[in-house]
């Protein structure tokens, strides 16, 4: 896998997530809810009052909105995805919190130099096309010591773990079919390995990671 190669010429791989493919992700990942709660709450652990924090491809927002009622953070999302954008920011409005949603390719972040103390990306790491350009941009926003968290399905995940997953999700008969199918035929494809996870931070000023094993995928754990 050729994982430092030019940068192509699209931000994303596979399909892009806009309109109605946008909104039936939105639908189903909804249920998962508590999940990104709990996600928030271990972020939030690592944050002081005031903390910056971007979230790279937040998708509806969840996670987000869920972290910005946790605290007086400043936060914002950054997506590839418009249809994401306008529907996070619709979803932080009804929720009551501030939360600055913006589009945007994660291999070009539009923001200074040293901007954040915390980056988090769940779930898309591996769409992206320019996954080690990413990493640089994460690099290059943060604060000195701040800290970026990869949460991302490894390319071994086994079809049981994935099963398991989508058990936990509990959704009809069709929409679990049809996300198995994409979890072990499209994404799993499309995830990367530890090794790939090292190279890659091996090729940034962040140098190295720490890496944390599930049985579904991965958080990597970056610092500056």
């Amino acid at each position: 896998m050729d994982i430092a190669s030019k940068p192509p010429k699209k931000a994303h791989r596979g399909l892009a997530m806009e309109g109605l493919l946008a909104t039936w992700y939105a639908k189903n990942t909804a249920n998962d809810l508590p999940e990104f709660e709990a996600c928030a709450r271990r972020i939030a652990g690592h944050l002081g009052a005031g903390s910056h924090v971007l979230e790279i491809a937040p998708g509806p927002g969840y996670l987000a909105i869920a972290l910005a009622k946790l605290g007086s953070y400043r936060i914002a999302g950054l997506d590839i995805s418009r249809s994401f954008v306008r529907m996070a920011a619709d979803n932080a409005a009804r929720a009551g919190v501030e939360v600055e949603f913006r589009h945007g390719d994660a291999a070009a972040i539009p923001d200074p130099a040293e901007t954040f103390d915390f980056i988090v990306c769940r779930a898309a790491f591996k769409n992206f096309a320019d996954p080690v350009g990413a990493l640089r941009e994460m690099h290059r926003v943060l604060r000195p010591a701040g800290k970026a968290l990869i949460i991302d399905m490894r390319n071994d995940a086994s079809n049981a773990a994935i099963d398991d997953k989508v058990d936990e999700m509990k959704l009809g008969r069709m929409s679990s079919f049809i996300t198995r199918a994409i979890f072990k035929y499209s994404l799993r494809k499309r995830a990367y390995s530890r090794a790939d996870f090292q190279r890659m931070a091996a090729a940034t000023p962040f140098g190295s990671a720490d890496i944390r094993e599930e049985p579904l995928g991965f958080e990597v754990w970056l610092r500056k």
